[in-house]
C-alpha cells in the first residue's frame, strides 16, 4: 500500500501543477504565446541542466563502469513497445490508427519517471541518473522517428540529433571521465542546479496551458476511442511488458525503468508533432488528456503490481 500512496502521491503532484497551468491559461492571467518560450525555457535549458547537474554530481565512473549497458536495454525496450503499438493499435478505428499507434509509442520518459523516483527513492538516488543514461537517446528518436507515422521518407536534421538533452548528458559523462568536475565553481554548479530545477514545473505549467487551448477546439470528445486507448496504454501496454520483464529479469533498477516508460502517459510533444505533420491533433489530445487524467490511479497500481515480481537488492 506504500508503494501505491508514494506513486499516487508523485503523479498527484504533476497532475495538480498541470491544472494550475490550465487555470492560468483558461483565466487568461498569462497568454497563450507565452507558452512557446516557456517550453524552450523547460526543455533545451533548464531539463539540460538538471541533466548535467545530476550527472556531475552522481555519476562515478570508476563505479559505475557499466552504464552503457542501460542504453542497450532502452533499445530493446522501444523495440519491445514499437511491436506492442503497432498490435495493439489495431483495436482503434482505421481513421485514428496512426494517431493511436504515435500516441501509444513515444511515452513522457523523462518527467513522470523522474518525479516517481525522486519521490520514491530520493532526490540523492543514483537511479535518477541511470534514467538520464537510459533516455540519452530518446529525444533524438522521438523527434526523428514521430513524423514516419504520417509521411513516407527518413529526414534525420542534425538539431534534432545533437539537441540540448543529449549534449548535455555527453558532455557531463566527459567532464567527469577527465576530471575535469574538480574545476567546475560551486556557485556555477549550484546555478545550474537551481535551473535545472525549474524543468518539471514549468513543463507541466506548459502542458495544462497546451491542454486547454487544444481542448477548446474539440467540438465533441471520442469516448470510444479514449477509453481504448486508456485501457491499452494504461494498463495493457505495462502488464505485457511486466511479463517480458518477468521472463528476462533485468536488474531492479532497470526493470523499474522499463516498467515506468511502459506505463506513463504520452509525451507532451505528440500532439505538436501530430498536427505539424497533418494528423489529427485532436484525437492525440484527447488521448494525452484521457491518459494523464487515469494515471493518477493506473500508474501507482502497475508499479504496485510490479513491486510483486521485482524488489530492490
Amino acid at each position: 500500500m506504500q508503494i501505491f500512496l508514494t506513486t499516487f502521491t508523485a503523479v498527484a503532484m504533476l497532475l495538480t501543477i498541470g491544472i494550475l497551468g490550465y487555470w492560468l491559461i483558461s483565466r487568461k492571467v498569462i497568454a497563450g504565446p507565452v507558452l512557446g518560450p516557456l517550453s524552450v525555457l523547460a526543455i533545451d535549458i533548464a531539463l539540460p541542466c538538471l541533466i548535467f547537474a545530476g550527472i556531475l554530481t552522481k555519476f562515478n565512473p570508476a563505479q559505475h563502469t557499466d552504464w552503457w549497458n542501460l542504453i542497450l536495454w532502452w533499445a530493446g525496450a522501444q523495440a519491445l513497445f514499437t511491436v506492442l503499438a503497432f498490435v495493439f493499435s489495431l483495436v482503434s478505428k482505421a481513421g485514428h490508427r496512426r494517431e493511436f499507434r504515435v500516441s501509444l509509442l513515444f511515452q513522457n520518459g523523462i518527467f513522470f519517471p523522474l518525479a516517481i523516483i525522486a519521490e520514491m527513492f530520493g532526490t540523492g538516488s543514483f537511479m535518477i541518473v541511470q534514467l538520464f543514461l537510459y533516455t540519452l537517446f530518446y529525444p533524438a528518436f522521438f523527434f526523428n522517428t514521430a513524423p514516419l507515422f504520417f509521411r513516407r521518407g527518413l529526414k534525420l536534421k542534425p538539431a534534432r540529433i545533437l539537441n540540448p538533452v543529449l549534449a548535455a548528458t555527453l558532455l557531463a559523462v566527459a567532464v567527469r571521465y577527465t576530471g575535469l568536475d574538480g574545476f567546475v565553481p560551486k556557485f556555477l554548479m549550484e546555478g545550474i542546479r537551481m535551473v535545472g530545477a525549474m524543468s518539471v514545473p514549468l513543463l507541466m505549467l506548459v502542458l495544462g496551458g497546451t491542454i486547454y487551448l487544444d481542448m477548446s477546439e474539440i467540438e465533441r470528445p471520442s469516448y470510444g476511442e479514449n477509453l481504448k486507448f486508456v485501457a491499452v496504454k494504461n494498463i495493457l501496454f505495462p502488464l505485457a511488458t511486466l511479463g517480458v520483464l518477468t521472463v528476462v529479469r533485468p536488474p531492479y533498477a532497470i526493470a523499474f525503468i522499463i516498467m515506468l516508460q511502459a506505463a506513463v502517459p504520452p509525451v507532451t510533444a505528440v500532439p505538436v508533432i501530430t498536427g505539424r505533420e497533418g494528423g489529427n491533433r485532436n484525437i492525440v489530445t484527447q488521448f494525452m488528456v484521457a491518459s494523464f487524467l487515469c494515471s493518477l490511479i493506473t500508474l501507482p497500481l502497475m508499479i504496485t503490481i510490479f513491486s510483486r515480481f521485482f524488489t530492490p537488492g
